[in-house]
């Protein structure tokens, strides 16, 4: 089954990782703009980060035949810093226009401060302006409070509904989802937010429509190989097939093609491989001969 991974830091993995993801079927990723885990000091960390996904992640992926597309955002952990968080928005227009951007994100809640609010509001207004749909971070902590407030923001700024998804759903917040016009985004972890048991007992609850599964795979105790690891527990617990591949498939090529920015009649269509090929004359081979495929 071909998978399209919505939602995986790849600049947190190695390319064993890229290798396994492959391997197992996932053959286009989305990656989201996110926190590095220590707070950016100036606004040329943001400038060569979000060069990096748009150069070398998308060449990286490429050599393992995967399609790599990313969201480009400010995100609402380091919205509170309001001298960082004005350069970081008045440089985000230039990414926005770039091929392979899909949406803008991760945008939303941390704390569910004013700053962070003020900052998800001016970046729905750059999504309107080019066009994009946005990926909305609810919080860790008061995730339902967060979930209500997200949408009741995006309302507030009549952003259409059906262009936002919120990810990060749990049991709580997954109805207030799917009660909106939003798509639904749920993260399967080891330890945390929501594991493959729990994600397959949803799906029989609730369906398929506007259901999206990622595995995040960032810099913590986290498994790129979750999105295949869960369609393992929804067959056996006897979800159809045809139900699955809407949940891997289907929607997030629907939610991101809202971009505009990928043809969905080329979807099926994988990167040739070609290792001889280099970026800035770097390549992922290390001195090894040249696989091309």
């Amino acid at each position: 089954m071909r998978i399209f991974e919505p939602h995986a830091h790849m600049t947190s993995r190695t390319t064993d990782d890229y290798e396994a993801m492959a391997r197992a079927g996932i053959v286009a990723i989305v990656e989201p703009a996110f926190w590095l885990g220590q707070p950016r000091t100036n606004v040329g960390s943001f400038i060569d980060y979000f060069n990096s996904l748009l150069g070398w992640e998308r060449f990286r992926a490429a050599q393992f035949g995967i399609r790599h597309f990313c969201t480009i955002g400010l995100n609402p952990k380091e919205s509170n810093n309001p001298r960082l968080s004005d350069e970081v928005l008045g440089i985000l227009p230039r990414f926005l226009s770039k091929d392979g951007v899909v949406a803008i994100g991760e945008i939303g809640f941390d704390d569910q401060t004013d700053a962070e609010e003020q900052c998800f509001a001016r970046q729905v207004e750059l999504a309107r302006e080019f066009d994009l749909p946005i990926l909305v971070h609810t919080p860790h902590r008061d995730k339902k409070q967060g979930t209500i407030r997200s949408i009741a923001l995006v309302r507030s700024l009549n952003f259409p509904e059906e262009r936002v998804l919120i990810d990060h759903n749990n049991e709580e917040t997954l109805p207030i989802v799917l009660e909106s016009r939003c798509w639904a985004g749920h993260t399967i972890y080891p330890n945390t937010k929501m594991d493959e048991e729990r994600m397959a007992a949803l799906v029989l609850k609730y369906g398929a429509e506007r259901i999206i599964v990622n595995s995040a795979a960032d810099w913590g105790i986290s498994d790129p190989l979750k999105v295949p690891k869960t369609i393992a527990v929804m067959r056996a617990q006897g979800i159809e097939a045809e139900t699955i591949h809407q949940i891997v498939w289907k929607n997030p090529l629907a939610f991101f093609s809202q971009s505009g920015r990928f043809d969905v009649s080329d979807s099926d269509a994988t990167p040739a491989i070609d290792r001889s090929l280099k970026f800035e004359s770097n390549s992922v081979l290390r001195g090894e001969p040249a696989r091309a495929r």
